[in-house]
């Protein structure tokens, strides 16, 4: 499948090297380009990208602005945020906003295609510049929550709750998300939500690389019950 990309940013010479750039990859194509906020908008409603490759600050409507009207209007195209902002404060309001991916514009090349991918696939994508201090954050203090409650987060070396864990060591067995939300009395809808927010917690874009990652830290022989 061919991933179709907006992309909107109003520096012309930063357009034309990402255009430059994802034209060598095969299963990218750029659909169409945007200037400001405004364009932003019109072109992703004509042209129904599969990921609108969106400009934080552009003139006319920002981004998080325009990723919460779009989440509305089109929610079937993917925003991923693209900024020069290394701040984990505009990650988590990005993300409540409804935006797939947060990625920082010193970003390596394959940085930048792997984030593409990710989010057009239906992954949560978040710049590994950021993940170690967003992490931090959403594992620091929590409110306390009934005995055995599964939402609850855990220490800073294990920063899943207890529901992600779960999913994560089924996952790791080769369950299909089906056969996980079987397993864990849920729909499939949730199950793919939390494996969206393991990858984004974890900073990484596959299935492989999610297992890979929780096994080398030990993370799936802990006891969580």
């Amino acid at each position: 499948m061919t991933i179709s990309v907006v992309i909107a940013d109003d520096h012309g010479v930063l357009r034309a090297a990402l255009r430059a750039l994802l034209k060598g990859e095969p299963d990218i194509e750029v659909s169409g380009e945007a200037a400001d906020g405004l364009e932003a908008v019109r072109r992703a409603q004509e042209l129904k990208p599969n990921v609108l490759l969106l400009d934080m600050s552009m003139p006319g409507p920002g981004g998080i602005e325009i990723t919460r009207q779009l989440q509305k209007t089109l929610p079937e195209t993917r925003i991923l945020i693209l900024t020069v902002h290394e701040d984990e404060r505009l990650v988590r309001e990005v993300l409540r906003a409804g935006a797939a991916g947060y990625i920082i514009k010193r970003a390596f090349d394959s940085e930048l295609t792997n984030a593409i991918r990710a989010v057009a696939q239906g992954n949560l994508y978040i710049h590994p510049a950021l993940t170690r201090a967003f992490l931090k954050d959403q594992s620091g203090p929590q409110p306390p929550g009934p005995p055995g409650a599964t939402g609850e987060a855990e220490d800073e070396e294990h920063p899943l709750t207890r529901r992600e864990t779960e999913v994560l060591q089924l996952i790791a067995k080769g369950y299909t998300n089906r056969q996980v939300a079987d397993a864990l009395s849920l729909s499939v809808r949730t199950v793919e939500t939390h494996r969206a927010n393991l990858m984004g917690k974890l900073g990484v874009t596959s299935r492989v690389a999610l297992v890979r990652f929780a096994k080398e830290r030990g993370w799936l022989d802990k006891d969580k019950s």
